[in-house]
């Protein structure tokens, strides 16, 4: 009964941070469990899962799940640096101006919020672009772990900054 109300907490809180509620297929990809949600031939919805896959109501396998799963096991294999794949990101204006600035940080590389800010020419949004950063619903593949703190810090990431860092270092290692 407890793991239900957690779920139950756990969409609510999606909802708050304004992220597309909706049934996705939890992946095993190196050692995460990933849930990657499509929307027809788009793929809609890209986080770490915290249950597993028999505790969540899913979403069936399609080809566009798999596609994108078999990516991101190449990202954590070091092999793949971008993505291609179909994205169907749903937001505000602002945000998505934001995440196309994310989709421009190279592999391996960093970006201040103060940066991303001035590239989308509005210098004194640095806050707005953490907003727009926390609400990516596509997580790795629109790389918003790439952005951190103007003095260098680690800083907010939805699934952890133990995972922000290991992505970091996996991209570091892998340049």
């Amino acid at each position: 009964m407890r793991e239900a109300e957690n779920i139950k907490k756990e969409k609510k809180q999606k909802e708050q941070n304004g992220k597309e509620i909706s049934a996705g297929h939890i992946y095993e990809i190196a050692g995460n469990r990933i849930e990657i949600r499509c929307e027809g031939s788009y793929v809609t919805g890209i986080d770490f899962a915290e249950e597993s896959p028999e505790e969540k109501e899913q979403q069936e396998r399609t080809e566009v799940s798999d596609e994108a799963a078999r990516q991101l096991e190449e990202y954590f294999q070091g092999k793949r640096k971008t993505f291609k794949l179909p994205l169907k990101l749903k937001g505000t204006e602002f945000q998505k101006l934001v995440w196309d600035a994310l989709l421009t940080i190279p592999y391996g590389e960093t970006r201040s919020y103060s940066e991303i800010a001035c590239q989308i020419g509005r210098p004194k949004a640095s806050r707005a672009v953490g907003m727009a950063n926390h609400r990516n619903p596509v997580a790795i593949v629109v790389p918003c772990h790439r952005v951190i703190g103007k003095n260098g810090s680690l800083t907010g990431y939805a699934g952890g900054l133990d995972k922000k860092e290991r992505l970091l270092d996996l991209e570091r290692r892998n340049r």
